[in-house]
């Protein structure tokens, strides 16, 4: 299935999530209106959500309804989701995301943060809304391990010597373990046994895995119309990704010398040769593929489910994660 007739087969549900999403940000604070308004004005591509949905749709397949509470926590992943990348920029002093000025650029560090504050908050409430004790369990410590992927990430920022591991900790707290628990929730709001709920946990984490894996890739190879950033956005940061520390794996002295000042500096002056040394040592490559492995690992764990247009769906989102040029 292609990436627009994934959209397709989940665009009812999506509907339903924006709706409860459009609901749920309503505030009487003004400029928590304002600001919330401004986010969704930007769009984004909703895949965390979207899992979810997909998720839940072919755990109840053949069922023509989404289960009970699935847009519910659909958006409530999306807020979370979206809380989390208030309170990056903030800490990563971005002023572009998506293509646009980011929230912090426009309304202030302050609003930004306390708004952040505001979606995890609401997020809390509506999982209480579900009177499930299991849900709030994944959620809460979902949002408890981002938090320490953010911190791991901050402690991180600046050092060259973060090796591969190091930095697969911090990508799996910090991106894949929420993909893990929108899918974990799919079967608990089906009601699945325990090995099919750890089977959907497995797809959400390595998808995950392999999502933030090509995002560390087009930071460094993508179309800045299409990924929405600025090239080098990570090493202006500091930030040791997966093909700075694989090129300095690979790479002889003087390539390890530029990385390992561009991350200290957290400069991005000698991006070109940085982009140069990255591309001559198969960091790229060796960041690609391992995402692909971590989709094929994603695809594998759902291999036992019943065959169905929303089964082909996950299978193939799982393709696009690792095709995908923004």
């Amino acid at each position: 299935m292609t990436v627009d007739q994934i959209r397709h087969l989940a665009a009812p549900d999506m509907a339903a999530v924006n709706t409860v999403i459009q609901q749920k940000l309503s505030s009487d604070v003004a400029l928590i209106n304002q600001l919330s308004q401004y986010i969704i004005a930007g769009g984004g591509k909703r895949f965390r959500p979207m899992v979810l949905m997909l998720s839940a749709q072919a755990l109840a397949f053949p069922a023509l309804e989404a289960p009970a509470w699935s847009a519910q926590m659909a958006a409530v992943v999306e807020l979370i989701h979206t809380a989390t990348l208030l309170h990056d920029d903030v800490v990563d002093e971005s002023t572009l995301r998506r293509g646009r000025d980011t929230a912090n650029a426009l309304f202030g560090n302050a609003a930004s943060v306390l708004t952040g504050d505001f979606l995890y908050s609401r997020a809390f409430e509506m999982m209480v809304e579900v009177g499930e004790p299991r849900v709030m369990a994944i959620l809460a410590q979902a949002t408890n391990r981002i938090a320490e992927g953010e911190v791991l990430q901050l402690m991180n920022m600046g050092d060259p010597d973060v090796d591969e591991a190091r930095y697969l900790d911090v990508i799996v707290r910090k991106t894949a373990t929420l993909f893990e628990a929108a899918t974990r929730l799919s079967a608990v709001l089906t009601k699945q046994a325990p090995d099919v709920e750890d089977a959907m946990a497995a797809y959400g984490l390595h998808l995950g895995t392999a999502f933030q894996l090509i995002d560390d890739v087009l930071d460094y190879d993508g179309d800045e119309q299409e990924t929405g950033k600025h090239v080098g956005d990570d090493l202006a940061e500091g930030k040791p990704t997966l093909p700075l520390i694989v090129a300095m794996r690979e790479g002889d002295a003087a390539t390890v010398a530029l990385i390992r000042r561009a991350i200290t500096e957290q400069s991005s002056a000698e991006i070109d040769a940085v982009c140069a040394a990255i591309e001559q040592t198969g960091a790229l490559a060796y960041t690609a593929r391992l995402a692909e492995i971590e989709a094929d690992r994603a695809k594998a764990a759902i291999a036992s489910l019943p065959d169905s247009p929303y089964k082909n769906a996950l299978i193939s989102l799982a393709d696009a994660a690792v095709q995908r040029k923004g």
